[in-house]
């Protein structure tokens, strides 16, 4: 009887804590269902704590949406049919950055391109001869993305525009993909992907414009469209403070980026440098009178550019920029990105 009882009392300790991990899971499952999506409670804050910005509720979805499709491997359900990948924060869902010690990753790194300014956040991927990937684009770092920007890093800087949401972004891409194999019908998966993208969207009740009612407001508080075209927003009062223009044209400041990028040589360049010059005293004086947008507007410009002589310039405007803004995520990531700048090694996790 005494050895009995002396099992019991060990057994209890298990018993309670499978208990107490049921009762977890349970209230995990409780909380994603009631947020739109199955996804973890503990993931949802995993995801937010290593990459420090808030996921909007689609992200969710369309991770659901992807492990219906493919239970088993569902990064990799829209890769035959799209050639899409679920990338970045995606990662995290998978709990492939388990493998690794999460201490030793830089996650504003992971999978962000050769072009991607910090407002962008990589989460599919598309052809690796372009580079092409998908991203939510935020204005701010503790709001949530206004729009699904789309980028190809071995052509350009240009952000295109794909609606709100996962399922919107993919739904334009798809179509796409349809016009340029000539509207062929014979593609019976692709059919197929697309009803079921529509039918879960309009379950969810997520829009499907390329352009919503939203992103046309956000339209109207863009204060410039820089390089990459997604435009930036900064708070502007009804007297016009907080944004004024730089003195050259795109297209003027273009040139001068040309002559400094291609100049012969070291003397050459630095003549080539004073308008840039020119500028940042321009910014010192608009800092001072709290116009934050114009040294955020050059410096996103000059990263856009892509010339790494740029990048001490870049370095020196947009981390005080986005700190006078109050977006220091921001600023955190454009330092990370500049001192590990490359077209490669975009995936942090590459052989887990």
């Amino acid at each position: 009887m005494a050895g009995g009882g002396k099992r019991k009392q060990k057994s209890a300790p298990q018993v309670n804590g499978q208990v107490k991990r049921a009762h977890v899971e349970e209230a995990e499952s409780k909380a994603g269902s009631e947020a739109g999506s199955g996804v973890p409670l503990r993931l949802r804050e995993e995801v937010e704590r290593l990459y420090k910005l808030r996921m909007p509720e689609d992200f969710y979805q369309f991770w659901d949406f992807c492990t219906r499709l493919s239970p088993d491997h569902p990064q990799d359900a829209l890769q035959d049919i799209l050639g899409l990948r679920l990338v970045g924060p995606f990662d995290i869902l998978s709990e492939k950055h388990k493998r690794l010690q999460s201490s030793q990753l830089n996650f504003h790194l992971h999978w962000r391109h050769f072009y991607d300014p910090p407002e962008l956040q990589t989460v599919l991927q598309g052809s690796a001869d372009t580079q092409h990937h998908m991203g939510y684009y935020r204005d701010c770092p503790d709001a949530l993305p206004v729009f699904v920007g789309e980028n190809e890093a071995r052509k350009d800087c240009t952000i295109n525009q794909l609606g709100d949401n996962l399922f919107s972004a993919v739904l334009l891409f798809l179509a796409r993909k349809k016009r340029e194999r000539g509207g062929r019908r014979d593609d019976e998966a692709v059919q197929r992907l697309e009803a079921e993208l529509k039918k879960e969207a309009e379950r969810l009740g997520l829009l499907l414009e390329q352009k919503t009612k939203a992103m046309k407001q956000r339209d109207r508080k863009v204060v410039t469209k820089t390089f990459h075209g997604a435009g930036i927003v900064v708070p502007v009062d009804k007297n016009d403070v907080g944004y004024r223009e730089l003195p050259e044209s795109d297209a003027d400041l273009k040139k001068i980026c040309r002559a400094i990028a291609e100049a012969e040589d070291d003397d050459s360049r630095m003549k080539a440098f004073a308008p840039i010059q020119e500028m940042m005293t321009f910014v010192q004086f608009a800092n001072d009178e709290c116009d934050y947008g114009m040294g955020y507007e050059l410096g996103v410009d000059l990263f856009c550019y892509g010339s790494h002589y740029f990048h001490k310039v870049i370095g020196q405007l947009l981390p005080m920029a986005y700190s006078l803004l109050k977006r220091g995520v921001f600023g955190e990531i454009l330092q990370a990105h500049l001192a590990s700048r490359s077209r490669d090694n975009l995936d942090q996790l590459a052989g887990v």
